[in-house]
């Protein structure tokens, strides 16, 4: 009787480098400039989130 070989999960795929990353991205933005689009500079801190959430000052009392 011979023991079975224990099972592996399959190796994963090595993420790209980030320097293919980053010209992936030029790319895009290329692209995407050359079509007509436009980018907005937005203010730090501004957030591009819809919704009707507004933060509670800080130490306001709780409900």
């Amino acid at each position: 009787m011979s023991a079975a070989k224990p099972q592996r999960a399959p190796a994963k795929k090595k993420q790209p480098a980030a320097v293919e990353t980053s010209t992936s991205i030029e790319e895009q933005t290329r692209n995407f400039l050359q079509s007509g689009g436009k980018i907005e500079n937005i203010k730090s801190g501004i957030s591009g989130q819809q919704g009707g959430y507004a933060a509670r000052p800080s130490g306001a009392a709780r409900k």
